[in-house]
């Protein structure tokens, strides 16, 4: 087969075909690394901006003036979209309930430790799928090796070189395309990552100041004294 005169999609298939069934393993990695890195370039870039801090300074004069239902409401309409919504929903219902600055802070810590998980869920598994499809690439060049080298001992010279070929294309496709899918999920493993961290460190930063306006304008209510028993 003349592969000047091939496509692109034709020298594709060609090498597919060559490289065996550890080629349909390495497609499935890198089929499922495509899928977790569109969505979570969608979750990060497009449907979150860095805007937590500028969205928690809506609910400061509300805070600070007391109006805690409105805080509240606001809040929970917010909350679907924006996750500093749902971290100020927690500390202003525990205000609301006079819980002081203890519980405020704890309960604010639990939501926004949700929150935060919520952007790393799934990237983990770039670095993974990066690190099987390296792997499944070499295991197809150790096969294709071993397959060469094992099928010449007996042959005819014209076809030691038919069978050896073959096998040195089953290594060299099959390591081809596991770096071909590795490189770009690790690549964006640590894009997504970083991304990660820019929008849980904002967010953090917007969950302080709301705890901030809390705690200094709310006070728990102070437990009551038992009373003595009466010595009979």
């Amino acid at each position: 087969m003349d592969l000047n005169n091939m496509s692109m999609f034709g020298m594709a298939a060609h090498a597919f075909e060559q490289g065996g069934i550890w080629m349909i393993a390495i497609m499935v990695a890198q089929i499922v690394s495509l899928a977790i890195i569109a969505e979570r370039v969608f979750a990060l870039f497009v449907a979150r901006s860095k805007n937590q801090s500028k969205i928690a300074r809506e609910f400061e004069e509300d805070i600070k003036k007391g109006r805690l239902d409105r805080v509240l409401h606001k809040a929970r309409i917010m909350a679907a979209s924006e996750p500093i919504a749902a971290v100020a929903c927690a500390g202003a219902q525990v205000a609301q309930d006079f819980g002081g600055r203890d519980e405020v802070q704890a309960k604010m810590d639990e939501v926004l430790a949700i929150e935060n998980a919520k952007l790393e869920r799934r990237t983990g598994f770039l670095s993974m799928l990066g690190n099987v499809g390296t792997l499944l690439g070499l295991l197809g060049t150790i096969i294709g090796l071993i397959h060469a080298f094992s099928s010449i001992a007996s042959l005819s010279a014209s076809e030691k070189s038919i069978y050896l070929s073959q096998g040195v294309a089953l290594a060299m496709n099959a390591t081809a395309y596991g770096l071909i899918v590795a490189i770009p999920a690790l690549v964006m493993y640590a894009v997504l990552m970083n991304r990660t961290q820019h929008l849980q460190d904002d967010l953090n930063q917007a969950a302080f100041r709301i705890f901030n306006w809390l705690s200094f304008s709310y006070e728990g209510v102070p437990a009551k004294p038992s009373r003595p028993q009466k010595s009979v």
